[in-house]
C-alpha cells in the first residue's frame, strides 16, 4: 500500500526524530523533500500546496519550538495533518432513512464499483445486521449484471434480476418497490461506468439519482489510478452530490496519491478502503490510522482486527485442549494452522500492518516466496492419505513418492515438510507438560523477531 510514499515518508520521520533542534532552516529542507514525495505519489499540487503550508505553521510556532523533543513533535505535526487531509476519523454510512435505505454506487468502469457493491452488501450484513437487496443498473457491460448476481450470492445478500434490454431507471424504480414490499433495510444500486467521463453516462446517473433519492451516493475510485482519480472525482462531484468515497485497490502498488487527494477535491469523506479481492476485503476507513500506515507507524489495531475475525476460537481452543490432554498434533492439525493463517489474509497482508522497524528486520523474507510456500505445504499435505495425516510415522519412500507426485513438487519439499512439522510437534509436547516457561526462557524470552520458532509458512 503506497509503498513508494511509504518508504520516503518513514525515512524522513526518523530524520526527524533525531533532530535536537528546530529551525527554519531544517524544516524549509525536511518539507522540500515531503513535498516532492506526495507529488511523486501523484497527490494533486493544491493538496500538497496546503499540506504544506499547515505544516510549516504548525511546525515553526510555539509548539515544536517549546518542545523538549522537537522532532517527536514535529513528526506527530506531520501525522496529525496528513488524517487532516484524508477526513477526520471515521465517517460511518447513513442509514438514517425509512426503509429501504437507497445506497447509489458511482464511479467509471474498472474502479471495482461491482465488486464493491458485494463486498458492502456483505459488511452490511455482518457489521450491523440489516437485510440487503442488490440491483445492477449496467446494461451496457457485457455480463456485468451476472457477475453482481455472483458476488452477492458470496456475500449473503440477495440480488434483483435486470437484463441488458431494460433501461436503467425502470430497473432501479423495480427493485426498489420489491424491497419496500419485500421488507428490505438497504438496496444497492450497482451503477454503469463508462472508460472516461462522457455526458451520457452523467445523465443517465442524474436521472438515476433524481428518481431514487439515495440516503448515500458512494463514489467508488481506483486508488492506483493517480491523477486521473482526482480529475474523475471532481467531474462526479459537478454532477452527484456525493455523500461519501470508496477507495478499491489500496492493497495494490498504488502510489497512494488518490488517498490524500479525493477528500479535499470532493469535500466527501473517505468511507471505506478495499484492502483486497476477497468478498470481506473491505474496511471502514480511518483516517488517523491510515495516516500512520502511510508514515510507517503501522496500524496495530486493524491487525488485531484481522487475526481476531480470521482466527477460529473453537478450533484453537480444541488444539489446545488435544495437546493438553497429550493427544499428538498430527498433520490435520498443522494443515489447520496452515489454513488459519489464510484465513487472516495472508502473510502479506499481517505484515503491511506493522510498524516498519518490525517489517524492516522481516525485510530478508520473501512475501511472495512465503505465500506460495504456504499452498505448497497446503498441497503437500492434501495429497495425504487421512491414516497419514494421522501417523506421520507410516510417510516412508514409496509413500513420499506418491504424495510429491500427487502435489506436484520434488520429494525433498515433502522431507522438509515433515521435518517442520517434527519440530511443530515436539515444541507441542513441551507446551503439554507445562514446559512452555522453560522453552520460552532457552529462546532467550524470544527478543525480537529473531528468537520466533520456525513457523510453517517458511519464514523466520
Amino acid at each position: 500500500m503506497a509503498s513508494a510514499l511509504t518508504d520516503k515518508l518513514t525515512r524522513l520521520v526518523k530524520e526527524m526524530r533525531g533532530q535536537a533542534r528546530i529551525t527554519e532552516s531544517n524544516v524549509t529542507d525536511m518539507l522540500r523533500e515531503v513535498r516532492m514525495a506526495l507529488l511523486e505519489a501523484d497527490v494533486a499540487l493544491p493538496v500538497v500546496r496546503d499540506f504544506i503550508a499547515r505544516v510549516k505553521e504548525k511546525a515553526l510556532g510555539q509548539e515544536v519550538l517549546g518542545s523538549l523533543k522537537p522532532g517527536q513533535t514535529l513528526v506527530s505535526i506531520v501525522n496529525r495533518e496528513l488524517a487532516a487531509t484524508m477526513g477526520e476519523g471515521v465517517a460511518d454510512i447513513n442509514l438514517a432513512a425509512q426503509p429501504p435505505a437507497v445506497i447509489l454506487m458511482a464511479g467509471l468502469q474498472g474502479a471495482g464499483k461491482t465488486t464493491t457493491t458485494a463486498k458492502l452488501a456483505k459488511h452490511l450484513i455482518e457489521k450491523r445486521k440489516k437485510k440487503v437487496l442488490t440491483v445492477s443498473g449496467d446494461v451496457y457491460r457485457p455480463a456485468a449484471i451476472e457477475q453482481l448476481k455472483t458476488v452477492t450470492a458470496q456475500a449473503g445478500a440477495e440480488w434483483f434480476p435486470s437484463t441488458p434490454d431494460q433501461k436503467p431507471l425502470d430497473i432501479a424504480n423495480a427493485a426498489l418497490d420489491y424491497a419496500k414490499k419485500h421488507y428490505f433495510d438497504v438496496l444497492l444500486v450497482d451503477t454503469a461506468g463508462r472508460l472516461a467521463i462522457d455526458e451520457a453516462l452523467m445523465k443517465e446517473i442524474k436521472d438515476l439519482h433524481a428518481a431514487i433519492k439515495p440516503v448515500e451516493t458512494l463514489f467508488v475510485v481506483d486508488a492506483m489510478q493517480g491523477q486521473d482519480a482526482i480529475n474523475t472525482a471532481k467531474a462526479f462531484k459537478e454532477a452527484l452530490p456525493l455523500t461519501g468515497i470508496v477507495l478499491t485497490k489500496l492493497d495494490g502498488d498504488s502510489r497512494g496519491g488518490a488517498a490524500l487527494s479525493v477528500r479535499q477535491i470532493t469535500g466527501a469523506p473517505i468511507k471505506f478502503a478495499g484492502v483486497s479481492e476477497k468478498i470481506d476485503g473491505l474496511e471502514v476507513f480511518d483516517a488517523e490510522r491510515h495516516a500512520g500506515r502511510i508514515l510507517g507507524m503501522g496500524d496495530i489495531v486493524a491487525l488485531v482486527e484481522q487475526v481476531t475475525a480470521g482466527v477460529d476460537m473453537e478450533a484453537a481452543q480444541k488444539l489446545a485442549a488435544k495437546v493438553k490432554s497429550g493427544d499428538g498434533f498430527d498433520l490435520n492439525d498443522f494443515l489447520a494452522q496452515i489454513q488459519q493463517m489464510k484465513q487472516m489474509g495472508g502473510l502479506s497482508s499481517l505484515m503491511d500492518k506493522l510498524p516498519s522497524q518490525l517489517t524492516a528486520k522481516a525485510g530478508s523474507i520473501d512475501m511472495d516466496k512465503a505465500e506460495k510456500d504456504i499452498k505448497r505445504k497446503e498441497g503437500i499435505i492434501q495429497s495425504m492419505t487421512p491414516l497419514e495425516r494421522r501417523k506421520p510415522d507410516l510417510i516412508k519412500a514409496t509413500r513420499k513418492k506418491r504424495i510429491a507426485a500427487g502435489a506436484g513438487v520434488h520429494v525433498q519439499e515433502v522431507n522438509r515438510l515433515l521435518k517442520e512439522f517434527e519440530q511443530m510437534q515436539d515444541m507441542m509436547k513441551k507446551m503439554k507438560g507445562g514446559g512452555l516457561m522453560k522453552m520460552m526462557k532457552r529462546m532467550g524470552g524470544m527478543k525480537g523477531l529473531g528468537g520466533m520458532p520456525k513457523m510453517p509458512f517458511g519464514g523466520s
